[in-house]
């Protein structure tokens, strides 16, 4: 008897029947991003809101636990983005990142009575990339950064560059870590 082996994740080039989609790649990135936050809320133990309408604030994420003293649940808004442009696993302790300027101001306000973060996802360039599969896992390629821009000053006529450390890497335990401190009266 022979057992059905998974298949890696992609599409097999010129395997009849397995053309993906023509969605915008931007659309498929962007649904990705949200499936990495569904992700890592779910294992962390968040609930998720999605703001209607979207006022530049993409999702609100709540967490509940004993140990907060603000209050019995703590939110956070997260505002998503993603880039093929930078390469998966940047060297060095941060990367550049454009924003417009009306989101960076809306990141920056302080103070603020709910905290934002940007969660910035590097995804490769071919969507062949974006997944992997098996019996034990689905892997999603390639990774999300966090920051918390608030203060930070508006420096370019319509856009401004922002870093991103390569150190926070956005998961379940940094999610965790992060609705902790804002669950004790910190920044994320």
């Amino acid at each position: 008897m022979v057992m059905a082996q998974p298949e890696r994740g992609g599409l097999l080039p010129g395997r009849p029947g397995t053309q993906r989609g023509t969605l915008a790649t931007t659309a498929c990135m962007e649904t990705l991003q949200v499936g990495y936050l569904h992700a890592v809320a779910a294992a962390a133990g968040c609930s998720l809101s999605q703001p209607f309408p979207d006022n530049g604030i993409d999702w609100h994420v709540s967490h509940s636990a004993p140990g907060h003293t603000v209050d019995d649940e703590v939110t956070v808004k997260v505002q998503l983005k993603a880039t093929y442009q930078v390469a998966p696993e940047p060297p060095g302790p941060s990367f550049s990142f454009t924003l417009d300027n009306a989101h960076l101001r809306k990141l920056a306000r302080t103070p603020v009575a709910v905290h934002k973060i940007l969660v910035v996802m590097l995804v490769p360039r071919s969507q062949d990339d974006w997944l992997r599969a098996g019996h034990d896992r689905l892997d999603l390629r390639h990774c999300c950064y966090w920051t918390n821009l608030a203060g930070h000053p508006v420096t370019g006529r319509h856009r401004t560059t922002v870093r991103i450390p390569t150190s926070r890497i956005f998961d379940d335990r940094a999610l965790c870590e992060i609705m902790t401190r804002v669950g004790t009266g910190g920044r994320p």
